[in-house]
């Protein structure tokens, strides 16, 4: 008996020592704490931002040749060298960097640890838009698939500047998956959108879906207008209740949802720069935006309780992306 007892207690330690712990689950902020050292990740796209992922302008601008005009579209670009800018004006690459440069600034005295992503972006034009090659979701990230060749590549110098940063990976999206984070969107803790379109498919879809459902998220899944590649020109959240849209670009029943999530919306319209919806909010109804809204448009916002914080990024804008495309928020407050 004596023997038997010593082996119950024996067995019961070991498992108390070294049994499996599921819970609390992997993005519960005490795991991630423990076992992590920060309570990374994102469920929302409001709350106050504690660290964030840029990449200032470099090596790469230097690719981009005014010799060689686009005459199909008046942009430029070399499709074997293997990449375009979107506009028909090139600005120096002094100005851009002062403009990225301002955004820091405006983040780092909203009290935002930035950080930059890691080496190897000198033939990635684009990787100065950080949003598109990761979403972050509870508990991490995950690692997007680029869609056009000219932005193939910066899934590497993502995953590693996540792995410096020892944020985990939850996901990367791999077969025939096309996702960028430009078209997803937190609509609130439980809920969030992603826009279907020419850099987002099927495949990519469901798998987002996997990692979201297994966090008890639903996600909506929107059809983007015409040529529109991404959500975050016509969408974006500026308070927890509050939305910023353009409403040609959006479907009328994603409206209608909004409505139903009790989410309220200001419309911009043919007088407003489109560029102001690509904007971030750094916390509840602090929004950092670029110029070009109407004076109704302002009003709008103004009067909704929403705190503008402005910021000169046109040229920023020239090679493709604004203020939202160029930041990933890696950590925020819960609303």
């Amino acid at each position: 008996m004596a023997s038997s007892a010593h082996a119950e207690h024996l067995y019961q330690t070991t498992i108390k020592l070294f049994g499996s712990e599921p819970e609390p689950p992997f993005e519960d902020e005490r795991r991630l704490l423990a076992d992590w050292g920060r309570k990374w990740g994102v469920d929302n796209d409001v709350g106050k931002i504690r660290s964030i992922l840029m990449h200032r302008p470099g090596p790469e601008l230097g690719m981009v040749d005014p010799a060689k005009k686009l005459a199909e579209t008046g942009t430029f670009g070399d499709l074997e060298e293997g990449w375009y800018w979107q506009s028909d004006e090139i600005p120096p690459a002094d100005d851009m960097r002062a403009q990225h440069d301002g955004l820091v600034d405006v983040l780092r005295a909203e009290g935002v640890e930035v950080h930059f992503l890691d080496a190897g972006t000198d033939r990635l034009l684009k990787a100065c838009y950080t949003r598109d090659p990761v979403i972050m979701v509870k508990g991490g990230a995950i690692v997007c698939r680029m869609a056009p060749r000219i932005r193939q590549g910066e899934e590497l110098v993502v995953t590693r500047t996540l792995a410096k940063l020892g944020i985990p990976i939850l996901r990367t999206i791999h077969c025939n998956g096309m996702l960028e984070g430009g078209s997803f969107a937190w609509l609130n803790p439980q809920t969030a959108v992603v826009g279907r379109s020419i850099r987002v498919n099927d495949e990519a879809i469901s798998q987002l879906e996997d990692v979201l459902k297994r966090q008890g998220v639903e996600l909506i899944v929107v059809d983007l207008c015409g040529y529109l590649i991404h959500i975050d020109g016509a969408f974006v959240m500026v308070d927890r209740d509050l939305a910023l849209v353009d409403p040609t670009q959006l479907p009328f029943w994603f409206l209608e949802r909004l409505k139903d999530l009790k989410i309220r919306t200001i419309e911009i319209t043919p007088d407003d720069n489109g560029w102001i919806i690509n904007g971030l909010a750094v916390a509840p109804g602090r929004y950092i935006m670029g110029d070009g809204a109407s004076n109704r448009t302002l009003d709008a916002i103004q009067r909704a309780g929403v705190e503008i914080i402005p910021v000169q990024y046109d040229k920023m804008q020239l090679n493709g992306g604004g203020i939202h495309c160029s930041t990933t928020p890696l950590e925020r407050d819960g609303v």
